[in-house]
């Protein structure tokens, strides 16, 4: 269903942005989130597609404790990381659990998106009931390889086997199985049938499950911005982790971005084992390929450096022609022979003569050459915090993710007993 839109002049710097106002648009409602992640965003990106104008919903902290189990991030960081994903046009905050064609009418969205996995309530219905059964509703594909369920088991279990070129553990092949637990019988006791289980291999669901996250290069591409700094903008490099990416990295990234009229913020990612070697325990939570998916689909920024030195040399700084250097107000760890990673030293004299002069000042370090800033973001959430409350929740996370695969092996059960009824028989 396409509409003309209505809106009046007045209302144009809202719905504005690239749409031409003399065509019939399609705007669309898509409701989210519990832990926001790459998965998510690239459920946005598919979404975003199929349209002119992107409303995403983010449910209470309430709703979400009571259908599924208690949310990770607060609601208002819910609200603000989802805000930050460049494909995101509009936030409804305290959007309803269960999407009724009410809720589309009131935003003039023509129709919703969701996932082509199954959203239940608290009581096994279908999120989305109503608006499948008006014909406004559309899927998009889930991102294999990532869940909420696969990112907590990481940080209850402190594996690295998550880490770019490391073998899946024993334990984490036991978690992947739903927290080692045996599969669940239907609500009638009995097992799941063959068919369910040749989907759900394990008597696994296959939503709630663990696998493998694959990047490829079409991915890398879909998520880029494929824009190089133009002349006029200010080319601002950032370094760090960026693991579990969060608000507190949003608020950094949103300040540097204020730092310029024109920004261009190019954001530097260490390798699974610098940041091991920083971090400790089993940092990074996410591996590199999953934080370039993350940091690539904030709206701040315009490119990613995948595997950056951890020291900011010239070298790094004339290739990209940065003009600022910044860093967060959390500690800057030395480099493994003790020096400081922006104020790295001479890298030789082999590269430092032109014409039997030296450039050596042309070339100097962020701190040397005075470029380098320091800017507080104003949030105090941490990846450290982020694991500490999943670990202070482990029972109510555990128990979370069980009733929710409990609830959607049930549902599957259901439909496939529905769709083996002789046409005109009902239960």
């Amino acid at each position: 269903m396409r509409r003309e839109a209505q809106w009046s002049l007045g209302s144009l710097g809202r719905y504005g942005g690239g749409v031409d106002w003399t065509w019939c648009i399609s705007r669309l409602f898509l409701v989210c989130y519990d832990m926001v992640h790459y998965g998510h965003s690239n459920q946005l990106r598919q979404a975003r597609a199929m349209g002119d104008y992107l409303i995403v919903g983010v449910h209470t902290d309430e709703e979400i404790a009571k259908h599924k189990g208690p949310p990770v991030f607060t609601q208002e960081e819910r609200y603000k990381m989802v805000q930050a994903i460049k494909w995101v046009d509009e936030v409804v905050p305290a959007a309803p659990y269960v999407t009724t064609l009410e809720t589309l009418d009131k935003y003039n969205c023509d129709f919703c998106v969701h996932g082509n996995d199954i959203t239940l309530t608290v009581d096994g219905r279908d999120t989305y009931e109503e608006v499948k059964q008006a014909g406004r509703y559309r899927e998009c594909k889930r991102t294999q390889g990532v869940s909420t369920t696969d990112l907590v088991g990481r940080m209850l279990l402190v594996t690295k086997a998550h880490h770019s070129s490391q073998e899946m553990s024993s334990e984490y092949r036991e978690y992947a199985d739903s927290f080692g637990k045996p599969p669940h019988p239907t609500p009638a006791g009995d097992t799941l049938s063959s068919e369910v289980s040749s989907q759900c291999p394990g008597g696994q669901n296959p939503w709630t499950g663990v696998s493998q996250f694959l990047q490829t290069s079409q991915k890398i591409i879909q998520f880029a911005s494929g824009k190089e700094p133009q002349p006029g903008e200010t080319v601002i490099y950032v370094a760090g982790a960026f693991d579990l990416f969060h608000i507190g990295h949003v608020d950094f990234l949103e300040k540097v971005h204020k730092l310029a009229k024109r920004p261009y913020i190019i954001a530097g990612l260490h390798f699974d084992q610098e940041v091991n070697r920083y971090k400790g325990k089993n940092y990074p939570i996410m591996n590199l390929h999953e934080r370039t998916l993350s940091v690539l689909a904030c709206r701040y920024v315009s490119e990613v450096v995948i595997g950056a030195p951890y020291s900011v040399t010239a070298e790094l700084l004339s290739h990209f022609k940065v003009d600022l250097v910044c860093h967060g107000k959390t500690e800057i760890v030395p480099d493994r022979d003790g020096s400081d990673p922006y104020q790295v030293g001479c890298p030789g004299l082999g590269c430092l003569w032109e014409a039997g002069t030296t450039i050596l000042a042309g070339l100097q370090e962020p701190k040397r050459r005075g470029i380098f800033r320091q800017i507080d973001s104003g949030s105090d959430l941490t990846t450290d915090l982020i694991v500490q409350r999943i670990i202070k929740n482990r029972l109510e996370y555990e128990a979370r993710n069980q009733k929710k695969e409990a609830k959607e092996l049930a549902f599957l059960e259901a439909m496939r007993q529905q769709e083996a009824q002789p046409a005109g028989e009902t239960n």
